[in-house]
């Protein structure tokens, strides 16, 4: 009963921010309108005072993450849920700098598989692109909004919003707050009980746990939707018995398999670590992020994170922000901690996410498109000639650094198809084209 009540407790959407969505990755998105026809503007949804009733995304209905009217919902997730803000303070903006470069279009590439050479500027439609921004030696050389992206709005991260917490945890191992060595219910007694009891702090992080989770959207028996009906936010059934919010249900997960032995992409990982870093700081994801990261690097816009029935934020998938911002998340991260000539954490931080993983138990996972890399952190770390590594979500959304290069490409987009193994082929090779065509200037 609990998990069929989960099931129906899908309408707040947050099953899109979790982890895969319901779309196979094996689905293509030539099964689906292509970007122009898509555009939530050409679909004409949400205009009008009020929107015609077959042109509404809203509440209560169960679809508001389905393809198209996902590519509105992205950019609109606190008008659908409510959200706790991620401060830019009170201080002025620190304006970055502009160096456009129109060449950047015409660079070209050949999908990973073969296939026919694209240009940039082609991929920027097959991928569902909302929002790119391209960064090299601390300027802008390249900006794109389209679809429900504008210069003043914000986007889901999605699952970059791992990244977030990561850092933040990363953070406070160098600053020697947390122990990355520790087991969890030492911080937290409250998960003693459950599978993450006896891993370490590392190996949450680096999501190397042992943990009897399904994120299998296609069975109705599957842990998620559990997951979700504990998250949902909106008012519970009067016959609804399960855990409420993201502490209580992260306490009922059990152990499958030993921690540290293989690399398993599970989100639930992400809201215990949010959990650890708050007992350690004393603060939410939302006010941690604030005064560490967000109020400190010149962010023009506040960021929000969606946040679950008892107001704590999705650490796994919460976030949306602006464009340029998470373009300053990647100037930093390339700086190793420095921004507008201040230093927010220390160098080792980034030195340690960089590195990466165990790639041993990465290779476990058999990730096609990722091969040779692993994971550290919270972060994707590729391990290629340019010591590249990302942040990564969900339906295409990346900040992708190149340190070689210099560079760094923020991606938002509303992909039909939320596996980026889809994307990848037409992304990756994307992404390293530009590197080169930047390094050749």
């Amino acid at each position: 009963m609990k998990r069929l009540v989960g099931r129906k407790l899908r309408i707040a959407g947050l099953t899109a921010f979790v982890g895969l969505s319901t779309a196979s990755g094996a689905i293509a998105a030539s099964n689906f309108p292509d970007a122009a026809s898509s555009d939530p503007k050409t679909l004409g949804l949400m205009t009008g005072f009020p929107p015609a009733p077959d042109k509404r995304v809203m509440q209560p209905d169960s679809n508001f993450f389905s393809f198209p009217k996902l590519r509105w919902t992205v950019c609109h997730i606190r008008e659908l849920m409510p959200t706790k803000q991620v401060s830019r303070g009170l201080g002025a903006r620190v304006a970055l700098q502009y160096e456009l470069d129109e060449g950047i279009d015409t660079v070209t590439f050949t999908p990973i598989g073969g296939g026919k050479r694209m240009t940039w500027k082609e991929a920027l439609g097959v991928n569902y692109t909302d929002g790119m921004l391209i960064m090299h030696k601390g300027k802008v050389v390249y900006e794109y909004y389209t679809g429900c992206l504008k210069q003043s709005g914000k986007h889901a991260a999605m699952s970059m919003t791992k990244s977030m917490t990561g850092l933040l945890a990363e953070i406070l191992v160098a600053e020697g707050k947390l122990d990355d060595n520790a087991v969890v219910s030492t911080i937290l007694p409250e998960l003693s009980d459950s599978a993450f009891g006896d891993a370490t702090v590392r190996q949450v992080m680096d999501m190397t746990t042992g943990l009897a989770y399904s994120e299998d959207y296609s069975n109705p028996e599957a842990d998620i939707w559990v997951y979700s009906a504990a998250a949902n936010p909106m008012p519970k059934p009067a016959d609804y018995e399960g855990p409420v919010g993201y502490y209580e249900y992260l306490q009922t997960v059990r152990k499958e398999g030993q921690h540290g032995d293989a690399f398993g992409y599970k989100t639930i990982n992400s809201d215990a670590l949010g959990w650890i870093i708050s007992r350690v700081s004393g603060k939410s994801v939302t006010e941690l992020l604030s005064e560490r990261i967000w109020s400190r690097m010149g962010a023009e816009q506040d960021g929000y994170f969606t946040i679950d029935g008892i107001g704590t934020p999705f650490a796994g998938g919460g976030l949306s922000a602006g464009l340029r911002d998470l373009g300053r998340i990647g100037q930093l991260m390339l700086n190793k901690g420095d921004i507008n000539g201040e230093r927010l954490f220390p160098a080792s931080v980034v030195d340690n996410i960089s590195a990466g993983g165990d790639k041993t138990a990465f290779a476990k996972a058999g990730y096609k498109t990722l091969a040779g890399g692993s994971y550290r952190g919270m972060w994707w770390v590729f391990h290629d000639k340019h010591g590249a590594y990302a942040a990564r979500g969900v339906h295409g959304q990346t900040i992708y650094i190149d340190p070689t290069a210099e560079m760094v490409i923020v991606r938002l987009s509303s992909h039909p198809v939320a596996k980026n193994a889809v994307i990848d082929p037409t992304s990756l090779p994307a992404y390293q084209a530009v590197a080169e065509y930047l390094l050749a200037k």
